[in-house]
């Protein structure tokens, strides 16, 4: 079995658990995923099997777009619902105020990478120092957002589409519009909807991939040239 199978990871799972699902349900090792979402997002996982392996770093370093819901006045030490919530705030930001903010954030800019989150420092994942209760220092890293559209305030949330560059941390983007709006802010949901030309209306929810048979799944399957 050889190609891209595009799923829709449900809520709760990690990337690696899904890969390591289908490993077992296929019997196949060589599957790989290209972008990981958190466990609390949902959405376009795009997995790579057999010699799709090969364009792993092309597919990761795609764009993608997500929709999502920011939470106003209250901070959380991961940034998102996971966490534990370390302050609240009064909301004072008119509506006019929170869309004008948004579109500060467009372009290049420097990003904090989150304590609670996959990224290496010396060998080790930051979310696991995180929960021992250590902060450490962290570089920030270059993100790039194309587009970011407020659609319904309905305070204390608010719902957006980003469009951003690959390594973008949607999280810290919520914590940061939240310290501009003086209010603070954290990511309460989050749905990726397209990694480079991948949509997520071509992908197929985990629980009825884990129910076809190897043949059915072939028949799901992308080949290379598509992500051309």
């Amino acid at each position: 079995m050889n190609g891209i199978l595009l799923v829709d990871k449900p809520m709760g799972w990690t990337s690696h658990d899904v890969v390591a699902k289908l490993r077992h349900h296929l019997r196949i090792r060589k599957i790989g995923h290209a972008g990981t979402l958190d466990p609390m997002a949902t959405g376009l996982l795009v997995l790579l099997i057999g010699n799709a392996t090969k364009v792993s770093q092309y597919i990761t370093n795609q764009d993608k777009t997500y929709e999502g819901t920011l939470c106003l006045g209250q901070e959380t030490d991961s940034y998102d619902g996971e966490g534990e919530v370390v302050a609240i705030h009064e909301i004072h930001a008119s509506e006019e105020e929170i869309r004008r903010c948004a579109q500060q954030f467009l372009g290049d800019q420097w990003q904090l990478p989150p304590m609670f989150s996959a990224k290496k420092v010396n060998g080790q994942p930051l979310y696991k120092l995180a929960r021992k209760g250590e902060t450490i220092e962290r570089e920030p890293r270059l993100a790039k957002i194309y587009e970011f559209l407020i659609h319904d305030i309905s305070l204390p949330h608010v719902t957006f589409t980003v469009a951003c560059s690959k390594g973008t941390y949607v999280r810290t983007l919520a914590h940061d519009m939240g310290q501009k709006l003086s209010c603070g802010a954290y990511l309460s949901q989050l749905r990726r909807t397209k990694t480079g030309n991948f949509r997520l209306d071509r992908a197929v929810i985990l629980e009825h991939l884990l129910g076809m048979e190897y043949n059915e799944i072939e028949h799901c399957l992308l080949a290379i040239t598509d992500i051309l």
